[in-house]
């Protein structure tokens, strides 16, 4: 039942962000073509015959436009009088000769073939006003985590500081500072933050370290071991000597109070045990996973004493920031021996202060072999192992090749503060969404330069499966997560028409602009092989794109006969 409701919920999200983009675009055609006197003999958003709703047709005829919602909402189109040369001899063309497409001047001409891009280039203009109006949830500028030995702990940064700006800039939320951080790898960064009621500037000495762009490229990024995302109270316990080992502690217990006092992430945690003092017993309420049990089984709930030492690592606790879950079959972390349950320690000897770090160690590896410290039942081992090259899941049923070495980890992790972008003046709304869709567009271009030049594979090119995929995944996220998909690929839409391919409007230009230069129609037997030549491109790219979807079902299909095939 519910692959059939994802099924459904995948057509439906996939059907509606279609219908959308291609009523935008043909809208434009339409608007602008009426604007410069040309008679509009039909406008349809889909193929094939109107929608039946019992006698009810989905088509009218007003002012000499046929108005059609059709059957197959895979397409759509805008028929104008006389944009066919073989049409010269239609008794409408030859009744109303000065409302043809082909009578108006070459301006015109291309206004009306250029609308329908720009207006897929401006509905996303549209849906960021909309989104500040209603408000955009936003990470707010304020440290969740603060990684030992790290630029930011040294320069004395804590959980709770909220950054107000970097350098001269203001900043209001997290991603501007990781941004600013990420763009200024080795160089030093003043920063000003706000801890309580104090006021202060601190220099940071950023690092550099391997990390990847947007695309997958590998670049060097700016890192400081600062999070937005705060530490969970989930214990490590590597030592078996340690007084919480004896007391009956162990990896993977969530701490949720302390004497009584709630404590839900590592600074409650701090705080708390700090304040049992440094004499007697403190009492743990500890929540502790059921061996075997699924994830979301309830855990088992334990009262454990403890001695007061005032601070965490006398005790011989650390966070476990990465207590691995589950171990792919067949993977490098299965064939190293890691099991469920091990706790990663380090890595090349470098503590793992957090999972993300460790994740970015682990790709920019580049296969490299990596030797891993890991906790198992108060022992400390070291393991070495290679990671490997596999389809990752980056989000939305997107895949990337990435390094990995085969574990899934407990989320060991809490959210960080949000906070909500809203901007209801329009006169401040305008630009903004101006420049966020100028941005997205920028980015959008620069990643079709590097498939074109091969720096990104081309098996990145999604067709329907894949779009279907990421749109029903977004609307499962929720309607901000789906409006921002719809703006990309309206974005994608918009440039893709104005590339000169015929068939595609920015071939259709380039033909009008050359008939405009010979100073006389093409000959309809050109037109027809250019046509072909367009439609053939078209054909190609859709194919590579529609191959690509079922190379992805495909390797899913034996990844799962993989996990969950006799062994």
């Amino acid at each position: 039942m519910n692959l059939l409701q994802n099924g459904f919920q995948f057509v439906f999200a996939f059907v509606l962000l279609l219908s959308i983009l291609i009523f935008v675009h043909e809208l434009g055609h339409f608007l602008v073509a009426r604007a410069c006197g040309v008679r509009v003999l039909k406008f349809s958003i889909g193929f094939g015959p109107p929608i039946r709703l019992g006698r009810l047709r989905l088509c009218w005829k007003r002012g000499g436009t046929e108005y059609v919602i059709a059957a197959l909402p895979l397409g759509g189109f805008v028929k104008m009088l006389g944009e066919n040369p073989d049409e010269v001899d239609d008794p409408e063309a030859l009744a109303h000769p000065d409302e043809a497409l082909g009578a108006k001047p070459l301006w015109q001409k291309l206004a009306i073939v250029f609308a329908g891009p720009v207006m897929n280039l401006l509905l996303p203009v549209l849906v960021f006003m909309a989104m500040l109006a209603i408000g955009m949830p936003q990470p707010e500028a304020v440290i969740g985590s603060v990684e030992p030995g790290s630029p930011a702990a040294k320069a004395g940064l804590a959980p709770g500081d909220r950054v107000t700006a970097v350098g001269r800039e203001p900043v209001a939320w997290w991603n501007d500072f990781e941004s600013a951080v990420r763009a200024r790898p080795g160089e030093s960064l003043r920063v000003a933050v706000a801890r309580g009621e104090e006021q202060r500037e601190v220099a940071l000495a950023v690092e550099k370290r391997a990390s990847f762009d947007e695309f997958g490229q590998p670049v060097e990024a700016g890192w400081i071991g600062a999070g937005f995302r705060r530490i969970a109270s989930m214990l490590g316990v590597p030592h078996a000597d340690s007084p919480a080992f004896v007391a009956g502690l162990r990896s993977g217990d969530v701490v949720s109070a302390i004497d009584g006092r709630p404590v839900e992430s590592w600074e409650d945690l701090v705080t708390a045990y700090a304040a049992a003092g440094r004499e007697g017993r403190a009492n743990f309420e500890v929540q502790r996973a059921r061996p075997g049990a699924e994830p979301e089984a309830q855990p088992e709930k334990l009262s454990l004493d403890l001695p007061a030492k005032g601070d965490l690592a006398a005790l011989g606790v650390v966070p476990a920031n990465v207590l691995v879950e589950r171990v792919e079959q067949g993977s490098p972390a299965a064939q190293a021996g890691i099991r469920p349950g091990d706790l990663i320690l380090a890595v090349d000897g470098a503590a793992v202060g957090s999972f993300g770090s460790f994740a970015e160690t682990v790709r920019s590896s580049g296969g490299r072999a990596l030797a891993l410290e890991i906790a198992r039942g108060g022992e400390v081992t070291e393991v070495r192992l290679a990671p490997a090259l596999a389809n990752t899941e980056v989000g939305l049923g997107v895949e990337e090749r990435r390094y990995r070495v085969g574990i899934a980890a407990r989320a060991a992790s809490l959210q960080g503060a949000l906070g909500v972008d809203r901007e209801r003046n329009p006169a401040r709304a305008l630009p903004r969404a101006v420049s966020m869709t100028v941005e997205l567009t920028e980015s959008f271009l620069h990643g079709l330069g590097m498939i074109v030049t091969g720096e990104v594979s081309r098996n990145q090119i999604a067709g329907p499966i894949g779009i279907a995929e990421i749109a029903g995944n977004a609307l499962q996220q929720g309607w901000q997560t789906y409006l921002s998909i719809l703006v990309v690929i309206s974005i994608n839409l918009g440039i893709l028409n104005l590339l000169p391919i015929p068939i595609l409007d920015g071939g259709q230009a380039l033909l009008f602009a050359i008939e405009s230069v010979r100073r006389g129609p093409l000959s309809l037997r050109t037109r027809e092989i250019v046509q072909q030549l367009g439609f053939t491109v078209l054909i190609l790219i859709m194919g590579l794109a529609f191959w690509n979807d079922l190379s992805r079902q495909w390797m899913r299909l034996l990844d799962w006969l993989n996990t969950h095939g006799p062994s």
